[in-house]
């Protein structure tokens, strides 16, 4: 849909499947704010937009609002958080501290989580299972932080930051666990976050925004018979 009318020019430029576009894609319909989808060819041919709007990166999403772009996908959910700030719902807490703690669990998502479940579907034997093992520690610390908010979301009774930051990767994390046949998200371990991840995905503004989960196998299958496969030799 093309992005014009009340909230401006709103273009975003990317890839279905990347975790980090979905992100975006998430704030932007819970918004309610329509934008016209520039799909990327990131591994062949950027195009010479991509290429202007994000030059020390050269890397998706990218939001372009008003002609104005904003890249690193929770830098632009944020960003969409406070350019339509009038807009419910509410994406970040009104309090300051509790706003510094969700940006806190955001970055622990990129720094430490998403990492991990990118070891355990990269690794093989004894690397993937540290990797996993990893992914899971670092999931059991998600665990209870929402069982600190003995709420729903991580956000309280409404989806915000952090459920955003860690929903954007829950259907690549999903699909990883079916390629590597590994547990990550385990109902015994992490039944809060279990269910966590169950609500998130049937939310009315949320579903639409994830990849079609057989392509995505599809492509992960591939990548990984690449990674597990002996070099060929002369």
């Amino acid at each position: 849909m093309e992005g014009c009318g009340e909230d401006g020019q709103v273009k975003l430029l990317g890839v279905i499947r990347s975790p980090f576009v979905v992100r975006v894609r998430i704030a932007l319909a819970l918004k309610g704010i329509h934008c016209e989808f520039i799909e990327e060819d990131v591994l062949n041919n950027k195009s010479e937009l991509l290429l202007q709007s994000n030059p020390v990166h050269k890397k998706i999403p990218v939001l372009i609002h008003n002609g104005k772009p904003v890249c690193e996908s929770m830098i632009i959910v944020q960003y969409i958080e406070e350019a339509w700030d009038s807009k419910a719902p509410f994406l970040m807490p009104r309090d300051p501290y509790d706003r510094a703690v969700a940006r806190f669990w955001a970055a622990f998502i990129d720094d430490k989580v998403f990492p991990s479940i990118v070891g355990a579907f990269r690794g093989q034997g004894e690397e993937q299972q540290r990797a996993g093992e990893e992914s899971v520690e670092n999931l059991l610390l998600l665990e209870e932080v929402l069982r600190s908010t003995g709420k729903a979301y991580f956000g309280g009774d409404g989806i915000g930051l952090v459920d955003i930051a860690l929903g954007g990767f829950l259907v690549l994390t999903q699909t990883v666990e079916k390629v590597t046949n590994i547990v990550l998200i385990d109902t015994q371990k992490t039944p809060l976050l279990s269910a966590w991840a169950d609500q998130f995905c049937k939310a009315d503004k949320v579903k639409n925004a994830f990849p079609d989960r057989a392509e995505l196998f599809a492509f992960l299958s591939a990548r990984r018979a690449k990674l597990t496969s002996p070099p060929t030799g002369n």
